[in-house]
């Protein structure tokens, strides 16, 4: 059995990538500073979905705009991380709060 490959061409493709743009400049942020254990995905992971976006052919000019946007939040989160707290604190300040709500 032959397989063709089918290629996506002018504006479903432009659609494609659009909504991979909205979704990335959606759930970036939050993945990155993530939880008390550190970001969700990493800034690498992300870096990488951008550059293949980067690849693609024939971005339109606001894509590149929102795609640079990305890149410019992603180099501030790098350059200034969250801090993330160590396993043992936060079982410890977990511990308190639950002492505290139940004293008895």
């Amino acid at each position: 059995m032959n397989r063709t490959l089918i290629s996506l061409s002018g504006s479903f493709r432009t659609g494609f990538i659009d909504n991979d743009i909205m979704h990335i400049a959606r759930v970036m942020g939050p993945s990155l500073h993530g939880d008390m254990a550190g970001p969700i995905l990493s800034a690498g992971y992300w870096r990488k979905r951008l550059e293949q976006l980067l690849a693609a052919a024939h971005l339109s000019h606001t894509q590149l705009l929102a795609i640079d946007e990305l890149m410019l939040q992603l180099e501030a989160f790098e350059a200034n991380p969250a801090p993330v707290l160590p396993v043992a604190t936060n079982r410890r300040r977990h511990k308190a709060a639950a002492l505290a709500a139940n004293p008895g």
